[in-house]
């Protein structure tokens, strides 16, 4: 089954890739992998902003995380990469929290599960999910991706 027919079962629909909001690539690839820049979670259009442990929470933080992830998908598809990819090697996820907040895996695993929904196995990946204070634009989450790609 190609990635285009398992998003259409699983009823997904990618949001159009979002473009650069500094002077970097969204997407580089070399030697067989494409490194995907941090990716912010749109929903509806709209960046989802505030910090994990005050005004957002966990389901939220969680829905923001999968939209990272759908975004690290549209990034993959734009550059014509989706059928591709081979393995998702790593994500890297960034949560924007209060100090007390310790709950940053489970955030980021609405990321982490989208991968493994999406490409199986192949969807399995090493990851770092670490809070912070602030990140770009207020947002809420960032993720980042490292993929193998088929040759």
């Amino acid at each position: 089954m190609s990635i285009a027919e398992r998003l259409e079962e699983l009823k997904i629909v990618l949001p159009e890739a979002a473009a650069p909001v500094a002077s970097y690539k969204p997407l580089v690839v070399h030697g067989g992998m494409a490194y995907v820049s941090g990716q912010l979670p749109f929903v509806s259009g709209k960046i989802v902003t505030g910090k994990l442990g005050a005004e957002i929470d966990l389901e939220k933080g969680r829905e923001a995380a999968r939209a990272c992830g759908l975004m690290i998908l549209a990034q993959l598809n734009e550059a014509d990469l989706l059928e591709k990819v081979e393995r998702v090697v790593k994500l890297g996820g960034f949560v924007a929290s209060t100090p007390d907040f310790t709950q940053q895996p489970q955030v980021v695993n609405g990321a982490s599960d989208l991968m493994y929904e999406v490409f199986g196995d192949c969807g399995r990946h090493a990851r770092a999910a670490v809070g912070v204070p602030v990140l770009p634009l207020d947002a809420a989450v960032e993720v980042d991706a490292i993929i193998a790609l088929k040759a």
